[in-house]
């Protein structure tokens, strides 16, 4: 099994890949002075807080803290694992990974896995091995003339059926199976993946998807992580989905997402549908910035993953039954908590008995975008629902209301947003309704900006940041008795820092990965932001400090020795010399 991740490696990838380039790749970035600014893309805002430095490699958001080198970037934007984001880099930057040959943990070693023991990667291929069987079978089986005439009944063209690699999974109970027959690893994986059935009480095994149209899903990646089947004709259920799996979790996945990010670096407007079918029609018809998801509710991860995705809106299309309302009333008791300001999330419903697949193929794309230009905001949805509840002609009805709506608007965690919804309840109720709900407390994390940028803090602290920020005031530099001796909090850190820096030239992107996985990691991503006041005098300020260590240590020493009863000829020579060297610093 390879070994960690080799730490020579990461230094030189993080040497190659350029944090603005990657940064600007999905969030545009303006310069402004040394450093680039542009809206955070990991919350809403209207005012740039995000800053990414070319010199440090590092990025750090004032409004909702997010920092961290070009790796936390992608882990955190893509949300993948770093082993995951380290491949993803090193494949932009066309270095092949390497990994090192033992696991024997060592200092500043990043805490990285070694490849997953669960095989995940044989799973991987594998899945992508059964999307290019079902496509083949789509082109080559006896009965692909059927499957093509459905496909063309559903209004679906060769270049959309490529585009999503639709395929066909053949009836019978064991030709996936089949095709790995003898490798027991394969079939075992294949078990893991959801893709083989194993009967209860014995050994045997069937395939999941039979005579079935197969649509492939993708993760960020583009990976096939897992499948919906939909029966041909008539039978149930008309939509078979793959189970959870070690690569599968469909509460975090969405169904289209990838080609949505292929079509569009930053797309405007995501709209959430509920079937597959949905989004491939859309997308043929050139709404191509549609997904689903896969057959479970809207959940959190999805709500954050919409939000992250999108630039301005997202719009959640129903069915316009019962069913259709009631799923589009939990999609927005799980966004509530979500909610920025800045970007919308809007609900559009269709008439009775369509759907987006049925209604695109009917009216073509200017109508149906006209309807999602339409949809109604979260606002009008949510007290226009209430409002259907409770009668607001009475006292009680508009104390129903209030009751009803409280615990709603008291989950968004966003200001603006919040005072917003608070003054439409005034104005549809017209009675004090504000009275009700608790003032909003400030936290720390909503201290002014200008504060925030101060780095103010202890010496050592300061000590700290200034070298994060600038890692070559530590390069050549000798020895420091006093960082060596004093016992202040914070010290021993600011050792380890010193001695990484002493002997190499490190961006604070490559100093910060060296502490991945350390209990001091986090602490140092934040002091890593840190925004001085003295920016062109940074080497004098940092040199003020140290000296103001050496100081601390002789003046430590010094009255150590002044608190003994009687002094040897020796330790008065030594105390006459601390004093003399303490004198020189007045």
């Amino acid at each position: 099994m390879a070994g960690r991740i080799a730490r020579d490696f990461i230094d030189q990838l993080l040497s190659r890949v350029d944090i603005v380039e990657l940064v600007d790749g999905r969030v545009k970035l303006k310069k402004a002075g040394k450093n680039y600014h542009a809206c955070c893309p990991f919350h809403n805002e209207k005012t740039p807080s995000f800053t990414v430095s070319q010199d440090k490699q590092f990025y750090h958001c004032f409004g909702c803290g997010a920092h961290g080198n070009a790796i936390d970037f992608m882990m955190e934007y893509e949300r993948l694992e770093f082993p995951d984001a380290i491949e993803e880099l090193a494949g932009q930057a066309g270095m092949e990974v390497v990994r090192e040959a033992s696991h024997e943990p060592r200092r500043h070693a990043p805490n990285t896995t070694p490849r997953p023991k669960d095989g995940s990667d044989d799973h991987y291929s594998l899945m992508q091995w059964a999307a290019r069987y079902y496509q083949q079978q789509l082109r080559q089986h006896s009965e692909k003339e059927r499957v093509i005439q459905y496909l063309k009944g559903r209004g679906l063209d060769g270049e959309t059926v490529q585009k999503f690699g639709i395929g066909f999974a053949p009836p019978g109970w064991d030709t996936l199976m089949g095709q790995k027959r003898g490798d027991n690893r394969a079939i075992h994986l294949l078990t893991e993946c959801g893709m083989l059935i194993e009967k209860e009480g014995s050994n045997r095994k069937y395939d999941r998807f039979r005579d079935r149209l197969m649509f492939p899903i993708l993760d960020r990646r583009g990976r096939v992580i897992a499948f919906g089947g939909r029966v041909l004709g008539e039978g149930t259920p008309k939509y078979l989905n793959s189970p959870e799996t070690p690569i599968f979790h469909k509460s975090h996945e969405l169904y289209g997402l990838y080609q949505v990010r292929q079509a569009h670096r930053s797309p405007e407007r995501v709209l959430v549908v509920e079937g597959y079918m949905d989004v491939v029609a859309l997308g043929q018809h050139g709404i191509d910035y549609a997904v689903a998801s896969l057959g479970t509710s809207t959940t959190a991860d999805h709500i954050q993953l919409l939000m992250r995705t999108a630039q301005s809106e997202v719009v959640c299309c129903y069915d316009g039954d019962r069913a259709g309302r009631d799923a589009a009333w939990r999609a927005l008791e799980t966004a509530m908590p979500l909610l920025k300001s800045g970007k919308a999330l809007k609900f559009m419903f269709l008439p009775d008995g369509e759907d987006p697949d049925s209604l695109v193929q009917q009216e073509g794309k200017t109508a149906f975008e006209a309807r999602i230009q339409a949809a109604m905001p979260l606002s009008d949805y949510l007290f226009g629902h209430l409002r259907e509840q409770a009668d607001l002609s009475s006292n009680e009805g508009k104390a129903r209301f209030i009751a009803e709506i409280k615990p709603l608007i008291e989950q968004i965690s966003d200001d603006v947003l919040q005072e917003t919804l608070l003054q439409r309840l005034e104005t549809e109720l017209g009675w004090g309704a504000r009275k009700h709900f608790a003032q909003p407390k400030r936290t720390v994390g909503q201290r002014p900006l200008a504060q925030a940028q101060r780095g103010r803090g202890t010496p050592v602290r300061q000590a700290i940041a200034l070298l994060l920020s600038e890692p070559g005031l530590g390069y050549g530099l000798a020895p420091q008795t006093a960082v060596s001796k004093l016992e202040l909090k914070g010290m021993p850190l600011l050792r380890s820092l010193l001695e990484l820096c002493r002997d190499q030239h490190l961006t604070t992107a490559q100093l910060l990965e060296r502490f991945r996985g350390e209990p001091e990691y986090d602490v140092l991503r934040k002091l890593a932001g840190t925004q001085f006041e003295v920016e062109h005098n940074k080497g004098q300020v940092f040199a003020d400090l140290l000296k103001g260590f050496n100081r601390q240590i002789l003046d430590q020493m010094a009255s150590a020795l002044q608190a003994k009863s009687t002094l040897s000829k020796d330790e008065l020579v030594q105390l006459h010399q601390l004093l003399k060297a303490l004198r020189a610093f007045d």
